[in-house]
């Protein structure tokens, strides 16, 4: 069965410091010495979880998203996280899924975090990205969407094949809220029968906001892989898509599920 490689990048940021941050995740990526095949980043690894969009935003042939094209062609890996893009005087929250190729995709975030003011600075998304790596699926989600279980929900088509095999989500999750963080990972892995894997960064921010990082991968069956808290991280973990099958044909939960659309 396809096995897929990660690498998981748990940091502190640069607040607002765009040069700061790809210098510093440039060192990052460069040390990775294994082969790999998706390097995963967290929300907003330019600036930190910023609400200055007009300040800071970039457009989809600007520096950054240059710097992961030359980053996935160096290290022959998918490159994903997400930057603030301004695009027809819009402003997203934006995940990039960038291609060893120099193709890629994106996913704007579909819940903005309006208890900070993100619904006042930025545009929500409206379409789901599930990207396909070798014959696996992954969905892409960015942070508070973790809070919304059916944005995330597994449908299924008539053959009955599921969606999406990993979910992912990359984030700025505070630490006063870790415990949410830990536990819908878990949820979010156990109802949609697949790996999911949280992304978040360490460290204080400009608004004095603590990070304890708590990135995780979890199993199909809520069982945690990895989980690392407060430090600074690199990790490299190898999943196995047999996992997955061998949950969904020894637990076919997924035959009782209601059917509903997402409008």
């Amino acid at each position: 069965m396809s096995s897929l490689k990660f690498s998981l990048i748990q940091s502190s940021l640069f607040w607002e410091d765009k040069e700061a941050n790809l210098s510093m995740f440039s060192e990052k990526i460069n040390s990775i010495d294994q082969p790999t095949e998706i390097i995963v980043l967290p929300e907003m690894f330019t600036t930190g979880f910023s609400m200055q969009p007009k300040r800071f935003a970039e457009t989809m042939d600007g520096q950054t998203i240059d710097w992961m094209r030359r980053w996935s062609a160096e290290k022959k890996a998918i490159i994903t996280g997400s930057i603030i893009i301004e695009e027809g005087g819009k402003y997203f929250n934006r995940l990039i899924w960038m291609l060893p190729n120099g193709q890629l995709g994106y996913y704007d975030k579909r819940h903005l975090f309006a208890y900070a003011g993100e619904d006042e600075k930025y545009s929500s998304g409206n379409k789901r990205l599930i990207a396909s790596v070798k014959g696996w699926k992954i969905n892409l989600q960015i942070c508070y969407d973790l809070r919304f279980p059916v944005w995330a929900r597994q449908q299924m088509n008539e053959e009955a094949e599921k969606e999406y095999d990993v979910l992912l989500y990359v984030a700025n999750w505070p630490e006063k809220r870790n415990h949410a963080w830990k536990t819908l990972l878990c949820a979010r892995a156990i109802e949609n029968q697949c790996f999911s894997i949280g992304l978040n960064r360490v460290g204080e921010d400009g608004n004095k906001i603590a990070h304890s990082g708590n990135s995780m991968v979890v199993g199909p069956l809520g069982e945690v892989l990895y989980h690392q808290a407060q430090d600074e991280a690199i990790f490299n973990i190898t999943l196995q898509k047999e996992e997955v099958n061998n949950t969904r044909a020894q637990f076919p939960f997924w035959k009782d599920a209601d059917d509903f659309k997402i409008c």
